[in-house]
This record gives structure tokens, sequence and C-alpha cells, in this order.
């Protein structure tokens, strides 16, 4: 039988000191507008832009699933999409631009999101996955990316509402550093 602390280290992220890891909920918010600068700075040409606030969702520790999808406001976020198929067929990808205003600070990211489906739970409803690069982000990160899973509600459908669950995971300077010094375990000494 495990114990609270053995069950308390499995569900905590496995992060080095030199990484970062976090996890929250985007829900388009209408009290907070997308920021027409974060869209000017895209690669592309947006011609869908959503404001959402951030949240951060409680998750149980022994099987990671959402009981609790967070309703205080951790943050602010905009993204910047190009669409050219209002069908949205599954399997097209869409350029995305993001910035997640955080509590340690902005990160951008862009790239690309992939339509998985159109009609599930019903006809209208899009569900996609993104993965994106870091583009910027707070002072002593040198990169990283974020992925989503995402919903869209381009049609207003009742009882849907458009956002995603990030995953963010980015890399502080030094990182280089603290793995040459040679105080890692090696993949045979996990092993044993």
């Amino acid at each position: 039988m495990l114990s609270l602390l053995a069950l308390s280290s499995v569900a905590r992220a496995e992060a080095a000191p030199d990484e970062g890891v976090y996890q929250f909920r985007t829900e388009e918010d209408p009290a907070t507008p997308p920021d027409p600068s974060v869209c000017a700075a895209a690669p592309f040409v947006a011609n869908v832009k959503l404001g959402a606030s951030v949240y951060i969702p409680l998750h149980q520790v022994w099987d990671g699933k959402v009981v609790f999808a967070g309703r205080m406001r951790a943050g602010t976020a905009t993204a910047c999409v190009r669409l050219t198929d209002f069908t949205f067929p599954p399997g097209q990808q869409v350029p995305f631009y993001a910035r997640f205003n955080l509590p340690e600070g902005p990160f951008t990211a862009s790239g690309t999101c992939t339509l998985v489906s159109n009609d599930v739970p019903q006809s209208g409803l899009v569900l996609a996955g993104c993965a994106l690069k870091l583009v910027e982000a707070p002072p002593g990160y040198v990169g990283g990316t974020i992925s989503s899973t995402s919903v869209f509600n381009p049609f207003h459908l009742p009882g849907f509402a458009t956002g995603s669950y990030y995953t963010l995971y980015a890399y502080r300077q030094g990182h280089a550093l603290a793995w040459s010094g040679g105080n890692h375990p090696s993949v045979d000494d996990e092993q044993e």
C-alpha cells in the first residue's frame, strides 16, 4: 500500500529545478477582450481573435482526473487564429499564435492546431490539439513548448465553452550547466 507521501511524490511533476512545468485552463471570456497587439505580432494575418481568462484546475492525486476546473482567475490570454475552411474538416492544421499572461509573466507561443473532429459530442463543436513553440518568455527562460487539448464553439452552441487545457514546459537559463555537473542518475542507475 502506498503511503500518502509516496502518492504525493508520484503526482508531483518531476521537473528539474531549471525547468518550469505549468498546467492551466483557458476559457473565452467577454470580460477579457483579445489584445490587438498580440495578434498584430503574429506571423500571419489572424481572422479569429479570442480573449480568455486563465484558471488553475485541481486534479485527483491518484489518477490525474480534473475534479475542479478552477474559478479564480490566475491570468489572461489572447489567441490569434487563421481559419480558411469554416466547415472545420478533421485533420486540417491551422496557424495559431497566443500570449498567456501567467503569474510568472507573459509566455508567447506560435505553431499549429490540428482539428480532430467537428461533430463530437454534437455537430458544430470543434475539438483540436495544438503544438506550439515558445517564442517569448519571462526573463530567465530560454525556450520551450506549449500543448493543448482544445474546444472551439464557433456557432455558440448552448452548453459548451471555447477553451483549452494547456501544458507549458519551459527551460530556464543554465539547463546545460546543470546536466554537465554529473550529479543526475544515469538510466542504468534508475533501472537498478
